[in-house]
């Protein structure tokens, strides 16, 4: 099964070229799901979206999981338009405790690897029993830390992408494929 709702009839615009279409992004979320299952061997997670990007990622991941499955967000910033500032600012923690407990960081795209590596950090400080990470997209291109994913959705090009969760200026989140932006040369 997949999503609820497929907007499929959502043309992209001049601006957009679709990179990764809805239907090969289920099909990947799927195996990634199975991965995780094999990998915890029934055992329950927590999945901790880093919003607002991972919103869609982690709403599929969450329907194809078999196992048990919390839910749990943070909300972190280093985004200025199209550009990273390199400055991590965690504006929402988590809720419950890890202590102990399996978790996965569930993120939309791991692009020079500063946000991730910040949010890791944070979160080993509380002891999770197992701290994984599930990326849909991965720019290797760009990365300024040494970090990959243990769940990997697609390798892309270093291009800027929005759709399925990712934006620009909070436009384009709602697309159900990943589609690269380039600004227009009007």
């Amino acid at each position: 099964y997949g999503p609820i709702c497929q907007n499929e009839a959502l043309e992209p615009t001049l601006d957009l070229e679709v990179l990764i279409d809805h239907a090969a992004i289920s099909r990947r979320i799927a195996e990634m799901a199975r991965d995780i299952e094999a990998d915890l061997n029934g055992e329950p997670v927590i999945l901790v979206g880093i919003l607002k990007g991972s919103i869609h990622f982690l709403s599929d991941l969450g329907r194809y999981l078999k196992i048990d499955a919390e839910i749990d967000f943070m909300q972190a910033k280093s985004y200025e338009g199209m550009a990273s500032t390199g400055n991590v600012r965690i504006l929402k923690d988590l809720d419950c405790d890890i202590a102990n407990r399996n978790v996965i960081l569930v993120e939309d795209i791991i692009d020079t690897g500063l946000t991730i590596s910040h949010l890791l950090d944070h979160l080993r400080l509380r002891r999770p029993r197992t701290l994984r990470v599930a990326s849909l997209l991965s720019k290797p291109e760009s990365r300024k830390m040494k970090i990959e994913p243990d769940y990997l959705g697609f390798s892309i090009p270093n291009e800027f992408v929005v759709g399925y969760g990712l934006d620009f200026d909070e436009r384009y989140r709602n697309l159900p494929y990943i589609a690269i932006y380039r600004e227009s040369q009007d």
